[in-house]
């Protein structure tokens, strides 16, 4: 079997998606199908293509044994909607040019969000004689219009039916959550909606690989210290102020200690909260790649995962969990609904916070600071957890004898 992945976010660049779709490709690959990926130059989330990209000076390269064709995009640091629709539709364009010169395949995998790549996935996959597979992460117009991010009437109407173009010429549609496979199965009856879960490299993150290398005393952090951790994109999802305002109620207990480590279009505005509210407990360092989380989470006590109080996200399942919880780090959950089923009520890997609620959120992070033998007990449940239902080997073959139905 030959397998084009189409996606717009592909490493070198840091983020979720990224990694699992790379680690997916590596591992169907390494089971015998021929995976190949056609994407942008990388730039995100800086919004500037990287240095040794520009000017198209790769174009085609292998990562980790996955061939990997570039094309270009349109980027800018305007967070303005042309700006945004310029990005996106930029990349519809040079990914079909590109796309269509390539041979063929059995099956174009393609990545929403962004939606509008859909445009490219049903003419590539016309054209290259592929089944296509519509992959959703994200709920994309639906998160986008209730976050607020798009309230333009027209573009939010075209989008919903682009939405239900490409689930209707979708061979196979994967859902990253229950939630989101149930909510496209309910409105599409009569389509093939496939559970294509999120996973952790369970050999990668593994803590007894990992040495402490210094990460406290690097930022000032002592031994005492009970470090609560969020690593990831500072977004409007996520609703950070939230962690902020918790950091001050927090400020009572000297050793609570708050990281938020990363970048994204919120940061300027919590940085500004910080200083407001004087919540000088919270430390914002900026992001690192992958090959140096696991020394990281190595030091750090507990995973903060928060997510806005919104219905949306009931299905969310944010892919740092996983991570987290493989390196035997207590969670500490803001986000209703399917993860809490899983990793809360299920996993016993860790607390759970109402979303939005800083009082409850100051409350737990006190009551784990107070036990440090929880804080193992629930590591290790974290990890015993995912290894057995989140292992990304398994999926990668699960996903293959689906395949292997058509």
């Amino acid at each position: 079997m030959k397998l084009l992945i189409l996606t717009q976010y592909y490493p070198p660049e840091i983020g979720a998606p990224q990694n699992r779709l790379h680690e997916l490709a590596v591992r169907l690959k390494a089971s015998g199908m021929d995976v190949e990926v056609l994407t942008a130059m990388p730039n995100y989330p800086k919004m500037e293509v990287f240095e040794e990209y520009k000017d198209g000076k790769i174009k085609e390269e292998l990562l980790d044994g996955i061939k990997v064709y570039r094309a270009g995009i349109y980027v800018s640091h305007s967070k303005g909607i042309v700006s945004r629709l310029l990005n996106y539709f930029s990349f519809v364009w040079t990914s079909w040019r590109k796309g269509r010169k390539l041979g063929k395949y059995d099956f174009l995998m393609v990545e929403s969000p962004p939606l509008f790549l859909g445009y490219s996935a049903m003419a590539l996959s016309k054209k290259l004689k592929a089944k296509m597979i519509f992959n959703v992460s994200d709920l994309w117009p639906e998160s986008a219009e209730k976050l607020g991010i798009v309230t333009n009437r027209f573009l939010l109407g075209m989008a919903y039916r682009l939405e239900r173009k490409c689930y209707e010429r979708a061979y196979l549609i994967t859902g990253q959550t229950m939630g989101i496979v149930q909510d496209i199965s309910r409105r599409f009856p009569h389509k093939k909606v496939y559970w294509l879960p999120n996973g952790v490299d369970v050999a990668f993150y593994d803590p007894s690989r990992y040495e402490k290398k210094g990460f406290r005393e690097k930022y000032g952090f002592n031994q005492d210290d009970v470090i609560f951790f969020y690593g990831g994109i500072l977004g409007h999802a996520q609703g950070l102020q939230t962690v902020v305002k918790a950091g001050l109620l927090t400020k009572s207990n000297p050793a609570v200690k708050i990281i938020l480590q990363g970048a994204g279009p919120e940061k300027e505005d919590l940085l500004g909260l910080k200083e407001q509210v004087g919540a000088d407990n919270i430390y914002f360092l900026p992001p690192v790649p992958k090959s140096e989380m696991p020394g990281i989470l190595k030091e750090v006590d507990v995973a903060l995962v928060p997510l806005r109080k919104l219905e949306l996200f009931t299905g969310a399942i944010p892919s740092k969990i996983f991570e987290a919880l493989a390196m035997e780090k207590t969670l500490l959950l803001g986000v209703e609904g399917e993860a809490k089923m899983h990793f809360i009520d299920r996993g016993k890997a860790g607390l759970f916070f109402e979303p939005e609620n800083e009082i409850d959120l100051a409350n737990r992070m006190l009551e784990l600071a107070a036990d440090r033998n929880r804080l193992t007990e629930l590591g290790r449940n974290g990890r015993k957890y995912v290894s057995e239902h989140f292992n990304r080997n398994k999926i990668a073959e699960d996903f293959i004898q689906e395949l292997q139905k058509s």
